[in-house]
């Protein structure tokens, strides 16, 4: 299977008054096309760093980035990246659909053919539950309708690798769950290669074929662990020893202790 991204060697570091930060440190990473890769780890451990090294937003100090067998900055060119925010980051001045279709009318220079025309965004709004607030504005909307928009917003612009930054961080349990759910849904569906950042360990084996166990600063791949649930998965996934026995693995990985 080929490979969706390729990060060969990474570092990063970021210049404070306090001097220099070493947020990344020899990391290499692939992830293969239609892979759902989860990158877990501690707060500062470099997780959302290596997720802007691969939309192009940052550049790395040492080692490569390829998205696709491009460099980072023409796979955004080109559109081949979605980048989901923790905030859905909505424009305000914009209804639901106008948002949702947002980064389909944007950088006119990408490869457009992937975009999901107006009727398969209406249908995707269904789909999420919101066909009938496709005509409303974010003040108008609860948070975690603001991220469905968010997550319909990212499929809409079809592009094959979607970067994800704890965009259910700020929900509540509930409807965190729910979200899940609904990703897991969207991700069968269109089968976008996703590289997702959390710090829910549940999280990260419900949703992923391999979790990424990040160590702290400077960031380096601790471990890398397959998940071995089979899909689709449902609710009733999360009450299997098997879960249980991944969250476990993963739990002494996080702690630096033998499975």
């Amino acid at each position: 299977m080929a490979a969706a991204l390729e990060v060969t060697e990474v570092d990063k570091r970021f210049a404070g008054r306090a001097g220099t930060v070493e947020a990344l440190a020899r990391v290499s990473l692939t992830v293969a096309e239609g892979e759902f890769v989860s990158l877990l780890g501690p707060s500062g451990c470099g997780k959302s760093t290596l997720l802007r090294l691969a939309a192009g937003l940052l550049h790395a100090d040492a080692g490569t980035v390829r998205v696709f067998g491009r460099t980072a900055d023409e796979a955004r060119r080109a559109k081949q990246v979605a980048l989901v925010p923790q905030s859905p980051a909505l424009l305000p001045w914009r209804t639901v659909k106008a948002n949702a279709r947002l980064l389909t009318q944007v950088n006119k220079q990408g490869d457009s053919e992937r975009a999901l025309p107006d009727d398969r965004i209406d249908a995707l709004l269904d789909e999420v539950g919101l066909a009938e607030f496709a005509k409303a504005y974010p003040h108008e909307l609860s948070g975690g309708m603001q991220q469905r928009v968010a997550l319909v917003r990212a499929f809409a612009m079809g592009a094959p690798l979607l970067l994800m930054d704890e965009p259910f961080a700020a929900l509540d349990e509930i409807l965190r769950a729910e979200m899940r759910y609904l990703l897991l849904r969207l991700w069968q569906e269109h089968r976008t290669t996703v590289v997702f950042v959390t710090h829910s360990i549940a999280e990260a084996v419900l949703l992923s074929d391999r979790v990424v166990v990040m160590a702290p600063r400077p960031g380096r791949v601790a471990a890398i662990d397959t998940v071995a649930l089979e899909r689709p998965r449902t609710p009733d996934v999360e009450d299997t020893h098997a879960f249980a026995d991944q969250v476990s693995t993963l739990r002494h990985q996080l702690a630096g202790r033998p499975a």
